[in-house]
């Protein structure tokens, strides 16, 4: 759906039938119909106050996105915004902010303000796609991209890791763990080492302000909000922050926020694994493209043995100049970033990595890789000259994680039994482990909020209990069901024309069902 680089979306990967007669409850009217009063205080006046000096979206020459967000009428500007909050004389950052106006100019309703989730997932690229999965209702809003504080186009950050992401499986022992411990202590020691400074303002609660700052300087008293996965999470800590200054709220793969920080995965062990089964009974059925087996047993079972295998001792793939090698610390992030879509394009890209690695597996010479499947290794193993550490720095900035090593070897050795591929993935330590302490406590949900939460009941990645949990935190909102998708994320992505419709019919009157809706994902 948005124009990221191929690593960024990759990034942003590991980086989630309605009724016609729609009325409105009391809690709903009650709980978003008053506007923020008066200015914010606290010496933010001039940044809610700011002029944004809308322009050219194109940096240069070569800024091929930015040229294509030109030729589709984005406009783009950078906000002012205090690093800390708590000093808002002192040092400054820009937020990269864009804007494609509404043509409806008569009918339109307001801003709609979009995260496409990570953390550290940008969305300057995102309002034409947006646009478009509005169909008629998009020409009413003015839909505004941001990328959030230290990504992309704002003021930047990269940590410069030698890895794309921090996401990686301790693997079948306590080497390979122990491994891991020195691996994530070294991403924490970089990011510390490129900018120790920022770090304690990296924030969900801050980006939270940040969305503020930018809703006051478009002039707007109340805003609306698309968030997909993390982006979920951020818009509730925003209703939760700034009650009144929202308009009408779309979550698409909701996060719980009880069960919200470092270890974010934990827990989603089943939704991936019954998603993998089902891959594996798709790929059997194409055992002629890709050879892993006649049956869903027979595909799972190449998958074990190529998991074995990359234990043993690293696999190598690709030639030329894209040559690789993959161990078992690597493999079950190449499965678990898969399951996350179970569209025939995404699965039949597994079935081509698995047929590459069978053939490692196997003592096959390695041959040339396309170029999706060279790119996805470039940037899993070597960063793929992409910005990093900013996921890292969101998580563990907003949510404390365990200390002690030991812990988390506990928890993968306990893990091993039910779940032996994807357990020690999402049970191992990380870069938080080593962080400082956050600056803040985490956002408490107290206050109802009406919203329409979006959800797949096989979402592998933000899973359906945790759309539910948040249903029932919120209990002016309403839940948009999927039935029978392994998906993350769906609002104009996935092509349900019931879901898109559902949330369409919400932006356009700010009304939501009178009871929780389902849609059905068509066979085949």
């Amino acid at each position: 759906m948005t124009t990221l680089s191929p690593a960024a979306r990759r990034a942003c990967a590991l980086s989630l039938a309605l009724a016609a007669c729609l009325t409105a409850s009391p809690a709903v009217t009650a709980a978003a119909a008053a506007p923020a009063k008066g200015g914010p205080g606290g010496g933010l006046d001039r940044y809610y106050q700011q002029r944004l000096g809308w322009g050219s979206c194109a940096k240069g020459a070569d800024d091929a996105a930015g040229h294509d967000l030109d030729r589709a009428g984005v406009q783009c500007a950078d906000a002012t915004v205090p690093l800390d909050y708590g000093d808002p004389r002192g040092r400054t950052i820009t937020v990269a902010v864009s804007r494609l106006k509404a043509t409806d100019t008569r009918q339109r309703i307001g801003a709609l303000l979009l995260n496409n989730g990570g953390p550290g997932g940008p969305s300057v690229q995102s309002p034409p796609d947006v646009r478009k999965a509005m169909k008629d209702v998009g020409a009413r809003y003015d839909i505004i991209g941001f990328d959030p504080r230290f990504v992309g186009r704002s003021t930047p950050l990269d940590c410069g890791w030698p890895v794309g992401s921090s996401w990686f499986s301790a693997g079948a022992g306590r080497a390979g763990f122990e491994k891991q411990v020195t691996l994530q202590k070294g991403l924490a020691d970089k990011c510390r080492a490129a900018d120790a400074a920022v770090l304690p303002y990296i924030s969900t609660r801050n980006t939270a302000r940040d969305m503020d700052v930018i809703r006051g300087a478009l002039g707007e008293r109340r805003i609306s909000y698309l968030g997909y996965s993390y982006g979920t999470y951020l818009g509730t800590v925003y209703t939760q922050m700034f009650p009144g200054r929202y308009d009408r709220v779309v979550l698409d793969g909701a996060i719980n926020p009880a069960d919200y920080g470092p270890r974010l995965l934990k827990g989603s062990e089943p939704e991936n694994e019954k998603a993998l089964a089902d891959w594996a009974h798709w790929a059997a059925q194409r055992h002629g493209a890709y050879g892993l087996g006649r049956t869903r047993a027979e595909v799972l079972a190449t998958v074990d043995r190529i998991v074995a295998a990359a234990a043993r001792g690293p696999l190598t793939v690709g030639a030329g100049a894209d040559v690789f090698r993959l161990d078992d610390s690597q493999v079950p992030v190449l499965l678990l970033t898969a399951t996350g879509d179970d569209s025939d394009a995404t699965r039949a890209f597994l079935g081509e990595q698995l047929s590459v690695l069978d053939a490692a597996a196997r003592g096959a010479a390695p041959t040339a890789l396309s170029p999706g499947f060279a790119a996805t290794l470039r940037y899993l193993l070597h960063g793929g000259g992409e910005p990093s550490g900013v996921q890292a720095a969101v998580l563990c900035g907003d949510v404390a994680a365990p200390r002690d090593p030991r812990t988390y070897w506990r928890d993968i050795e306990r893990s091993r039994s039910a779940h032996p591929l994807f357990g020690p993935l999402t049970a191992t330590i990380g870069p938080c482990a080593f962080w400082d302490r956050p600056r803040e406590e985490p956002t408490r949900v107290r206050r109802d909020a009406p919203v329409l939460i979006v959800a797949a009941t096989g979402d592998p990645r933000t899973t359906y209990k945790g759309s539910v949990a948040l249903h029932r935190l919120l209990p002016a909102s309403r839940l948009l069901t999927l039935d029978g998708a392994n998906r993350h994320a769906l609002y104009g992505r996935y092509g349900n024309t019931c879901v898109d419709d559902g949330v369409n019919r919400y932006l356009a009157t700010g009304i939501l069902p009178a009871k929780d809706q389902t849609c059905v994902k068509p066979a085949g």
